[in-house]
């Protein structure tokens, strides 16, 4: 069994360490949007539908706004979206799921009946169905999102509590005379953090994934605000994806390379959170 610390363990995983380099380095780009971008992301130029150049690096759009300038700030809603709807989904479904798993009885059985009745609805009709009723815009994509995703870290951490319950360390505080929330919040939920942040990893792939797709459908963040899902919902047409490439690759790649340097992070996470690994 490895002796060493989750964080060793981590930086062996080469692949996981790489992704996480270039998350951390979009992320970093992302935020300092205002002041990298060469262009205010709404302003509008006189070459509309423009190939890339030394002005413009990634072209203009159809209307005339810088592509590379759009791509930043998309880049930090896609990246805001995923962080805050995991934060509140990771959050929800933590406290739910302590509840149910240690105290039991009627608040497990309300509980875990809630969380069957929201899994049991197809995920993607469920956000559709939300996104419909609601006004389109970011914090609506947030809200919608995080109260999506709870379920199932909800019945992620009610398990582990039910195994931590029975645990000899957690008896042996009973025993002690502990309260309830000393064994709840220092014995208990320490031990859960590492498979919630694990899947936690999961969310926020999936939540970028769906604000893209929201707004790719005019249902998620609206123009002149920029998201990737936007940026790529504006060349459908066939005219576009022939002839103008730069219109539609820069947002596809960042989506691609965001989701899947971000599932790599989860990876060399579950793999150094896993205590019968040998490496």
């Amino acid at each position: 069994m490895r002796k060493d610390g989750l964080t060793a363990r981590f930086l062996r995983h080469k692949l996981g360490v790489a992704s996480l380099v270039v998350v951390v380095l979009i992320t970093l780009a992302a935020v300092l949007a205002p002041v990298i971008a060469p262009y205010d992301p709404t302003a509008i130029h006189p070459a509309f539908s423009a190939p890339p150049s030394l002005a413009h690096p990634l072209g203009t759009d159809q209307i005339g706004r810088d592509v590379l300038s759009r791509l930043l700030y998309a880049t930090r809603t896609s990246l805001l979206v995923g962080a805050l709807a995991t934060a509140l989904s990771t959050a929800l479904g933590v406290v739910l799921g302590l509840i149910s798993g240690y105290f039991g009885g009627v608040a497990d059985m309300v509980i875990m009946r809630v969380t069957d009745m929201v899994m049991s609805f197809p995920y993607l009709l469920l956000v559709l169905v939300a996104a419909a009723i609601f006004e389109p815009g970011l914090w609506n994509i947030i809200l919608i999102l995080g109260f999506v995703d709870w379920p199932g870290v909800a019945r992620l951490v009610r398990g582990n509590v039910l195994a931590l319950r029975e645990s000899g360390f957690v008896r042996a505080s009973q025993v002690a005379g502990m309260p309830g929330r000393y064994l709840l919040f220092s014995e208990i939920l320490p031990n859960t953090l590492a498979p919630v942040l694990v899947y936690a990893t999961t969310v926020m792939a999936v939540s970028m994934l769906d604000e893209a797709a929201l707004s790719f459908l005019s249902m998620g963040v609206q123009p002149p605000d920029a998201s990737l899902g936007n940026m790529l919902g504006g060349a459908q047409s066939l005219t576009v994806l022939t002839e103008m490439p730069w219109l539609w690759l820069p947002p596809g790649l960042m989506v691609i390379v965001l989701v899947v340097a971000i599932s790599f992070v989860g990876d060399a996470l579950r793999d150094a959170a896993d205590p019968t690994g040998t490496k």
